[in-house]
């Protein structure tokens, strides 16, 4: 199995356990924004300790950086605060492995917006098995006991959450990879940890900022929260190193595809963790979603 595919399923189990904890932790003392902040702040101080753990023991310099890596990084670390936002809200609306679930329409439009920034597009079968994961997509689109034509189950608040989402990670996930591929470094790891800990750093800046303006009692109730809120920290900078390798190795558009396996995970810990349980069309578009990405196994 290639590297960039195993650093995507490890990514995706880490994105789970964090999004779990971060589920817990907005349904309690934290805002939706908190919860978010949480997030980066403990985990930008772990990526910038392991960058410079990683040059001085391979005795390498920080490569150079561009204006185009500014402009990526920056773009996909604003992208990826908002599309995190709209995740934590979306919990409120649905259940767990749901909600991940239509952030998962972020595999569709990353084809769209690495064609149009990267110039990078997905092949004729690739693009078919994506689309047997937008059908699934589709059938999670209406809220439970909701009636009405197919635009009226459609347009509802955790559909627009879901899309909305999608349509930011898509954008972080090009960006990042348009970060990492301006570096000047032939080593696709320091490239993901450098490019990793520009973003997180700017990100937490960023948060302290907003949330000093919109939301001051959250700082302190995040580092309150503290002994779970670092395991979001931990988790966040595994999966983000884990994505961030996977992004610097392959196209965008795959890697989200194959990523699609934290379904499997989200819906073991929607049972196992929220004792939440799950209609027969949920079902029904989750598989969906699972044959999709073991079509895109076997076609890459």
């Amino acid at each position: 199995m290639e590297t960039w595919v195993i650093a995507t399923i490890l990514a995706a189990a880490f994105q789970t356990a964090r999004f779990m904890l971060q589920k817990q932790l907005s349904m309690g003392a934290l805002s939706t924004a908190g919860a978010t902040f949480a997030r980066f702040v403990y985990s930008a101080p772990l990526v910038l300790l392991l960058v410079a753990v990683y040059l001085g023991t391979q005795g390498l310099a920080l490569p150079a950086f561009s204006g185009l890596f500014w402009a990526y990084a920056l773009t996909g670390g604003l992208a990826q605060i908002l599309a995190t936002v709209c995740v934590v809200a979306l919990f409120r609306q649905r259940n767990f492995a749901v909600g991940i679930t239509f952030k998962k329409t972020e595999v569709v439009q990353t084809a769209l917006v690495g064609l149009v920034v990267l110039g990078e597009g997905v092949s004729a079968a690739g693009l078919a098995a994506i689309l047997v994961g937008l059908v699934g997509v589709l059938f999670l689109s209406g809220t439970p006991g909701l009636t009405g034509n197919l635009w009226q189950r459609i347009a509802t608040r955790a559909a627009g959450l879901g899309l909305l989402s999608g349509i930011l990670f898509a954008i972080s996930g090009v960006t990042y990879r348009g970060a990492s591929l301006e570096l000047g470094s032939d080593d696709p790891f320091l490239r993901a940890m450098v490019t990793l800990g520009a973003v997180t750093a700017s990100q937490t800046m960023a948060m302290i900022l907003w949330l000093h303006w919109r939301e001051p009692g959250q700082i302190g109730a995040v580092i309150a929260a503290r002994r779970r809120a670092v395991w979001i920290g931990l988790t966040s900078m595994a999966g983000s190193l884990c994505w961030f390798t996977a992004f610097t190795l392959q196209n965008a558009a795959y890697v989200n595809a194959v990523g699609q396996v934290e379904l499997i995970f989200s819906l073991a810990a929607s049972v196992l963790f929220f004792n939440e349980k799950l209609t027969r069309r949920e079902a029904a578009g989750i598989a969906l979603l699972s044959a999709s990405v073991l079509s895109l196994v076997l076609i890459l």
